[in-house]
């Protein structure tokens, strides 16, 4: 597990997180795996506690560490994850725009679906299918709908093969998750979404990455569109019922 130190940080976190890296390269803390107590951790690194915890916060934000209430910090199991709050802020500090930042999910998602046409294995297909069949049930309950869509996409990105890549999408993606639950309310034809999706996952399935490729692409540029109307559009208009289109 590499660990980038995203300075300017305090001396002492510095400290901290050089301290838990050479364990994790040492092999004495993997995944899951619980650090020692504050106390012992603090002794052993030759720093006050409180010191300790700064480095323990810059940790957790770069997705090394999880704190479980009540039981103690632990190295983070399973597929790697970046928090998104650091990406926000300096989205804000830099005034990086959404249409830019969807512009980087563009550049993302296109080629992770055409390496997942190359090489999703038979269970990342059929989480997608099974997600594409919950985005047709649930056209007509937005934030259902919503859930199915996100994980879809999260299936995609395991289909790829690459941890590193699907840490960063889900890290974009995420920035635009509270807005998106928001106004997801305000969709228009949410059946539309669905077929995209499906489009996607047979492409996927057909081992076709340029198809893969260029489904993704009409997806995300219609979701943007939508979304972009979605914000516009008065809260008080109500969202018509899902149009019934046939399925191929």
């Amino acid at each position: 597990m590499g660990i980038t130190i995203p300075g300017p940080l305090p001396r002492v976190a510095e400290r901290v997180i050089r301290h838990v890296k050479a364990l994790i390269e040492r092999g004495v803390l993997r995944p899951g795996d619980q650090l020692p107590s504050e106390r012992d951790l603090a002794v052993e690194i030759g720093i006050s506690r409180p010191s300790l915890r700064a480095g323990i916060r810059a940790l957790a934000a770069m997705g090394v560490l999880e704190a479980r209430h009540g039981s103690g910090t632990y190295i983070t199991g399973g597929p790697p994850v970046l928090a998104p709050e650091p990406l926000r802020i300096l989205a804000a500090l830099h005034g990086l725009t959404r249409d830019q930042l969807f512009e980087v999910r563009r550049l993302l998602e296109v080629g992770v679906a055409g390496l997942a046409a190359e090489r999703a294995e038979p269970e990342d297909m059929a989480v997608m299918a099974d997600e594409v069949a919950g985005m047709f049930s649930s056209v007509d309950d937005p934030l259902q709908h919503l859930a199915h869509d996100m994980c879809f996409h999260r299936a995609v990105a395991a289909g790829a093969r690459n941890p590193a890549v699907g840490v960063l999408i889900e890290m974009v993606a995420s920035l635009f998750f509270e807005q998106r639950r928001r106004s997801i309310e305000g969709a228009r034809d949410l059946r539309e979404s669905a077929e995209q999706h499906r489009g996607i996952y047979l492409a996927i399935r057909g081992r076709d990455a340029e198809k893969a490729r260029t489904a993704m692409t009409e997806h995300l540029v219609s979701a943007q569109a939508n979304q972009m109307a979605e914000r516009s559009r008065p809260a008080s208009l109500p969202r018509r019922p899902a149009r019934r289109t046939k399925r191929g």
